[in-house]
Parts: C-alpha cells; sequence; structure tokens
C-alpha cells in the first residue's frame, strides 16, 4: 500500500475522493455507509476545513484507508 503525506484538509479530501472512486462508489453511496449526509461528503472530498474529525476517520475506516501519525521530531 502506498504512503501519502496529508498535510491539509484538501490532502485528505482528495485522498478520500480518490479512494472512493477506485471502489466505484457515490458521494451518495459513502454518505449511506456511514451514515453521514452526502453534503458533508462533498464538502469533505473538497477539502473543507470545519469538517468533523470522528465522521471524517469514520469515512475514512469505510474506505479502508489506514491513517498512521507521526512525529515531526
Amino acid at each position: 500500500m502506498a504512503t501519502q503525506t496529508v498535510q491539509s484538509a484538501a490532502d485528505f479530501g482528495a485522498l478520500v475522493r480518490a479512494a472512493r472512486r477506485r471502489q466505484k462508489l457515490t458521494q451518495r453511496q459513502l454518505a449511506l455507509a456511514v451514515g453521514s449526509g452526502e453534503r458533508f461528503i462533498v464538502e469533505l472530498e473538497g477539502g473543507k476545513e470545519t469538517a468533523r474529525l470522528g465522521k471524517a476517520l469514520q469515512v475514512a475506516r469505510a474506505l479502508g484507508l489506514r491513517l498512521t501519525l507521526q512525529s515531526g521530531d
């Protein structure tokens, strides 16, 4: 699995969009799978910085994305 660096909401949104498209899901289908509205998925993929972290992580999990945090030390 490829490793990508996410440094912004826009980076995370692009990663979610790419994973969703690879799985041939519509934004609506993904929203239904995670119990959110389609608008949330649209805003998340668009890089909106006010997206709720918990829901964003739920979307990542539903798409099989594995997130790891690394200290800047």
